[in-house]
C-alpha cells in the first residue's frame, strides 16, 4: 500500500481519537469537533483545497448518522426518547435540510467556512455568556403551528450549512419548554439522525461529478475520515466523559465556550 495512503489513515484516526475525546469531555461534538479536525488534516492530501469544507460537512454528517442511531438505542433501552417529537419535527427537518443542502450547492467553500465561523460564534456566547439566554416560563410547552414549522425548518437547514447534529438548538428549546435534560439530550439525538442521513445523501450526490479530492472520498464524504473518526468516537469517547465528570460543570460550560470561541476565530481566519 502507498506509504501516503497509510499515513492518511493514521493521520485521520489520530483526528478521529481527538474528535472523539473532545465529543465525550464536553458532552457535545458533531461539526463543532469533526469539521475543524477534518479540514486541519485533509489538505495535506490533496492540491485541491476549494471543496474540502465540503468534504467536512459531509463526512461530519455521515458520521453523526453513526453516533446518533447508537446514543437514540441507548437512550430508547430507559424510555427517554420522546418520538412524538421527532415524528411531528421530521418532515420540517428534512425540509430545512433540503434548504440548506442547496445553499451548500450553490455557494462557495469560503462563505461555508464563514457560515461556520459565525455559527459556532454563536453557540461560544452561549455558553460563555448563559444569562443572556436564560428565559423560559413554566407554562410554556414545545412549539407548534408556525413556530414548530420555523424552528424545525432553521434547525435543519443551519445543521446542513455546519455538518452538526443540531443538539444544541434541540435541546436549549426542549428545556426552554419544561422538558427534563434528560428527554432533551435523548430526543436530541433522534434529530441528530433525521438531519443526518438526508444531509449525507445530499453531500454525497452533490460531489459526485467532483475531482483531485482525498483518498477514499465519494461525493463529498470521505470514508478513511468517517471510520476514523466513528472508531475514535468509540474508543476516546468514554475517556472523555470520565474526565468531564472530574470538572464542575460551570467551568465545563466555560472551556467548551472557549474552545468553540477557538475554532470561530481559527475558521474566520481561513477565509481571510
Amino acid at each position: 500500500m502507498d506509504i501516503d495512503i497509510v499515513l492518511f489513515v493514521i493521520t485521520l484516526c489520530c483526528a478521529g481519537a481527538v474528535a472523539g475525546l473532545m465529543a465525550g469531555l464536553f458532552g457535545i461534538g458533531g461539526g463543532f469537533v469533526v469539521v475543524p479536525a477534518l479540514l486541519a488534516v485533509l489538505p495535506f492530501y490533496t492540491s485541491d483545497t476549494d471543496q474540502l469544507m465540503k468534504v467536512a460537512i459531509g463526512t461530519s454528517l455521515a458520521s453523526i448518522v453513526i453516533s446518533s442511531a447508537r446514543s437514540v438505542q441507548a437512550h430508547n433501552k430507559k424510555g427517554a426518547v420522546d418520538f412524538n417529537v421527532l415524528k411531528s419535527w421530521a418532515l420540517w427537518l428534512i425540509i430545512g435540510v433540503t434548504i440548506g443542502l442547496f445553499i451548500a450547492s450553490i455557494v462557495n467553500s469560503t462563505t461555508l467556512i464563514l457560515i461556520f465561523s459565525v455559527g459556532v460564534l454563536g453557540f461560544a456566547l452561549f455558553f460563555l455568556c448563559p444569562k443572556l439566554f436564560s428565559f423560559s416560563s413554566p407554562d410554556w410547552s414545545m412549539p407548534s403551528g408556525p413556530l414548530k414549522v420555523s424552528l424545525a425548518s432553521f434547525l435543519g437547514g443551519f445543521s446542513a450549512l455546519l455538518g452538526i447534529g443540531g443538539g444544541t438548538i434541540t435541546v436549549i428549546t426542549m428545556v426552554t419548554c419544561n422538558r427534563s435534560v434528560h428527554q432533551a439530550v435523548a430526543t436530541a439525538a433522534g434529530v441528530g439522525f433525521i438531519i443526518g442521513v438526508p444531509g449525507a445523501i445530499g453531500f454525497l450526490l452533490m460531489g459526485h461529478n467532483s475531482v483531485g479530492l482525498p483518498f477514499g472520498t465519494f461525493g463529498y464524504v470521505n470514508l478513511p475520515g468517517l471510520l476514523a473518526i466513528s472508531i475514535g468516537s468509540l474508543v476516546t469517547a468514554p475517556l472523555g466523559a470520565k474526565l468531564a465528570h472530574l470538572i464542575e460543570e460551570r467551568l465545563l460550560k466555560r472551556l467548551f465556550g472557549i474552545y468553540l470561541l477557538s475554532v470561530s476565530l481559527m475558521m474566520y481566519l481561513k477565509t481571510i
